[in-house]
Parts: structure tokens; sequence; C-alpha cells
């Protein structure tokens, strides 16, 4: 595809790489929600250089997004412009060392957390309960069961806009809840965690004990993408929803879950449009009904298709 004012194929325009990149890539396939429109381009990096590589040497006009696995990404009817940036298998892999795992960015936090556990390494047991990839945890802090990836983190490895490698210490990323204080154009590619000597039989009674509470309280068979909006502390998302009167509410094929209402879930005909107009009503209602400000934890990205009812982005 081209870009406005260019004739010339956006993946022609781009630098030569040594992993893969394929036009028209269909990102509904590749997100939780199994919604949304193709990526221009979408690149899958061989490794670390050839994503920095990439990184310095493309047209600078042209827009880079990255994604993950897709588990809090609402990826819009219209798609991605520009190159979607996806950090596949070389990004990984995980390292035991001295009490310490050396994880790529892509590796899942929940084999970070076995890989712990067999270790006999304590601390890291709340990932399992974070559906996603370290370098999405790292983006926005995440965190589930008491705990946060900022309490385990030593350093991460990331990217720049520029194509420079930097190693950043986790008190230099500013990380507050669910947010990272790092540049949005920074990759991350990998990251050192911190845990603390355990016993395995015990850190898989705190992992089963995750799972047990997941299960009960989240619709995780479903087409969903984790928690919808931030906690607006000190009151719990999901409690000012209820409040509201949000449990369930429904709009086209996306629906507020009855067994969570803190998470939205693609009864199976939703569109972007579907979960993005569903997500934005839940605000205003609950606005209105208690004057809280809610603060979207999925990420929206792409463009949006035909007429919204959605006066603004949170």
């Amino acid at each position: 595809m081209s870009t406005p004012g260019h004739h010339t194929p956006l993946i022609d325009r781009l630098p030569k790489v040594r992993g893969k990149l394929r036009e028209g890539a269909q990102l509904s396939k590749v997100t939780w929600f199994q919604v949304g429109g193709p990526a221009d381009v979408m690149f899958r990096p061989a490794d670390e250089m050839d994503l920095a590589d990439f990184i310095k040497n493309r047209p600078a006009e042209i827009p880079i997004t990255v994604i993950g696995v897709g588990s809090n990404l609402l990826v819009r009817d219209g798609g991605i412009r520009g190159v979607v940036i996806r950090l596949g298998r070389p990004f990984t892999d995980a390292i035991i060392g001295d009490g310490e795992i050396h994880a790529g960015a892509g590796a899942l936090d929940l084999n970070v957390a076995q890989m712990a556990r067999d270790a006999g390494i304590a601390g890291l047991e709340f990932l399992s309960g974070i559906p996603g990839t370290i370098g999405g945890a790292l983006r926005m802090n995440a965190g589930a069961y008491g705990a946060e990836i900022k309490d385990v983190l030593v350093s991460a490895n990331a990217i720049d806009g520029n194509g420079d490698l930097h190693t950043v210490t986790a008190k230099a990323m500013d990380m507050t809840y669910r947010h990272c204080g790092l540049p949005e154009d920074w990759i991350f590619t990998s990251a050192i965690l911190r845990g603390k000597p355990g016993d395995p039989a015990e850190i898989t009674k705190r992992m089963d004990e995750i799972h047990e509470a997941r299960a009960g309280s989240q619709p995780i068979k479903s087409r969903t993408g984790g928690s919808t909006f931030a906690n607006p502390l000190p009151d719990r998302a999901w409690e000012v929803i209820d409040a509201a009167g949000c449990r369930g509410l429904t709009i086209g094929g996306a629906q507020m879950s009855p067994q969570h209402c803190n998470f939205m879930i693609n009864l199976g005909s939703a569109t972007a449009l579907d979960l993005e107009e569903l997500g934005e009503t839940v605000r205003e209602r609950v606005k209105k009904h208690c004057g809280v400000d809610l603060r979207w934890e999925i990420r929206r990205i792409g463009d949006r298709l035909g007429h919204s009812i959605i006066g603004k982005d949170a």
C-alpha cells in the first residue's frame, strides 16, 4: 500500500531487513478481541539488531506501531497506517541466572512465571495472572494480585526512535500505576527481573490460587482484552461500573461481562467500533453517576470506519 503523496508502494520504500515484511496483515487474527482492520505492512524483526537497523534507516515520515500478543489491544476497523512491528519468536527467550531472569520482550508473562517457579525464584507469581508479554508489561507497568512489574524489574533494554539501543534501570523508567515514563516511541526488547529464593511447591500453590481466582472472577474463555479501565484509585473500576448500572451492558456485538464488568467481551459479531463505543458509553454513565473519570487501560489504535458517537479519546 502507498501513503498519501507517494505512488511507490510502502513496502518498497522500507529498508532491507533480515526478518519478514508483509503487506496487508490481518490484525484481527493476532488480537484477543479478534476485531480490527489490516496493517499496511507488518514487520517481524529477526533480532534486536535487525529492529534497530530498521528503525534507524526507515523513512522518517512513516509511522511505526508496536504490538505484542494483542491481549490488551483494540485495533480499530480501518486498520493501521504505516508499519506495525510485532516481536515474535526471536524475542521470546528467557534465561535464568543468579536469582534473575533475562527475558525477551516477546516472552509471555505466564511462561516467565513458570520458569521462575521451576528455578525456585519467588515473587514473580503475579505474572501468571497477566495475559500478555514482558514488553507490554514494561510499557504499562502491568500488575495483578498485589504486585507490579516495577517491583521485580532490575533493568530493561530498549531501542529509541533513532534506532539507538539503551539499557535503562527500573528507577530511571519512572514507573507509576499503569504508567512508564520512557518515551512512547521507545521499543522494549528485553528485561532483567529479580525475585527471591523460594520453595517451588509454595510458588506453585500461589500460582494455582491466582489461576483459580482468575477463572472464578474473569471471562478468561471469552474474546476479551483484560481490564478495560484502570482502577480510579482509591476506587476499583468494576465497582463504579457496576454502580452505574453497566454490568452486562451491550452495544452491537460487544458486552460488558456479566461475570466481571470491567471486562469487555466480543460476543462473536462485534466490530471494533462496537467495543469502543461500549467503553465510551460506560465512561459517560460512570461520570454522570459518580463523577469518576475512567481511564482506558486497553490500548486503542488505528483508524475508525464509518459514523462514530465517540467524541474524544481518554
